[in-house]
């Protein structure tokens, strides 16, 4: 039986060079780096050479760049920080942003009673920028949370024309990099969003550490208290072989970028022109068949089988070797349909399965035609 792993959207590999680079800090550089002693200041400048690296790759100073334990925890402080600390009392978001910012934000208007308001969307998942507009013309101090990518279907967003709206409009702009952050290039003084989220684990780094950027002056104050670490917003001993290990995967990433990004827009081409060929009635959600509109890391496919082998799709892939998934990882526990795909679909494509394969640069043509292979066998 054949292994091939479709869900690099959920998590990808690590590279080689990743886990060698953090096994030798975890070997060599052990102190604390709080510590004053050789051992801690040892570990300490490892720390800081990894956030230097990461700020320059996007154009910022080392001070703004802040490590936590990946994209849901940059999501919270940003927005607990905002609301209680910043006096933000609406925020501006959409039905289909990754439910570290939904549930965060409904969590908000509980605890704060912040008014809440949803930008319109396209049925092809882009926003509606007429709509946001109109919201930011408001006299309420306002935070804007739109993700970059869609991590369901792929679609881009022009962060550049939201962060200039958002100025234009005096509105803070946080945003849900994780999709794109390592495989797009970012320049954060173009493009001026306030706040932005990464996690390293989607770019074959390590799980459990990614960063928020914090615009310097942002007046933010820490999620986590009882220690001054990480500039004071983010207390508790820093994890030294997992920061070491999100600064190698992103510089690999940032200095292979063009490359990679050629070799995974030509794997995700041919799989749809086979998807197209070998399999009528195909749909693909969203915009993730076109590559001026989505990611070229994933597609989200609508597959015309029969609600009676539809139940089961998911399952019957695994057994034949193949890992995919119906959307966010986070969620694959819930029996619910996909937010995201509820907000774009008819009811009628939404009966039918719909399934999200995502790629890397370690999957290959021959991987596609033996999923698309066993894909034709429930049709």
């Amino acid at each position: 039986m054949k292994s091939v792993y479709f869900d690099n959207a959920a998590t990808t590999p690590m590279r080689e060079e990743v886990i060698n680079a953090m096994a030798d800090v975890m070997r060599t550089n052990f102190g604390n780096p709080s510590s004053s002693h050789s051992f801690g200041r040892s570990s300490k400048a490892l720390v800081e050479k990894s956030r230097k690296t990461i700020a320059k790759n996007l154009n910022v100073s080392a001070g703004e760049i802040i490590f936590t334990s990946g994209g849901t925890e940059a999501d919270n402080l940003v927005l607990d920080s905002v609301v209680k600390d910043l006096g933000v009392t609406q925020i501006i978001t959409s039905k289909i942003e990754h439910h570290a910012v939904l549930h965060t934000v409904e969590k908000l208007q509980k605890e704060f009673e912040i008014k809440v308001s949803y930008v319109d969307l396209h049925k092809n998942g882009k926003i509606d920028f007429q709509h946001l507009e109109g919201l930011l013309k408001s006299d309420l101090k306002t935070l804007v949370s739109l993700m970059h990518i869609n991590n369901e279907i792929g679609t881009i967003l022009d962060i550049k024309q939201v962060a200039d709206l958002c100025k234009l409009n005096n509105a803070l702009f946080h945003c849900d990099a994780v999709q794109s952050v390592g495989h797009y290039k970012l320049d954060l003084q173009d493009v001026q969003v306030d706040f932005l989220a990464a996690s390293a684990h989607k770019f074959h780094g390590p799980k459990g550490v990614g960063f928020t950027f914090i615009r310097k002056n942002s007046g933010l104050k820490p999620l986590i208290v009882g220690g001054e670490q990480e500039r004071g917003l983010r207390a508790g001993t820093e994890s030294v072989h997992n920061i070491v290990g999100i600064e190698k995967a992103f510089q690999i990433a940032e200095e292979n970028l063009e490359n990679e990004m050629l070799y995974i827009k030509e794997l995700k081409q041919y799989f749809i022109n086979e998807m197209v060929a070998l399999i009528p009635d195909v749909k693909f959600n969203g915009s993730s068949s076109n590559f001026d509109e989505s990611t070229y890391t994933l597609v989200n496919v609508c597959l015309p089988i029969p609600p009676k082998k539809a139940d089961m799709l998911l399952f019957q892939l695994d057994l034949k070797g193949i890992a995919c998934s119906k959307g966010s990882a986070c969620q694959s526990g819930s029996s619910k349909k996909s937010h995201v795909l509820s907000e774009i679909l008819s009811n009628e494509d939404l009966e039918k399965p719909s399934i999200r394969f995502s790629f890397s640069i370690f999957n290959t043509k021959e991987e596609v035609d033996y999923v698309i292979r066993i894909l034709k066998e429930f049709i």
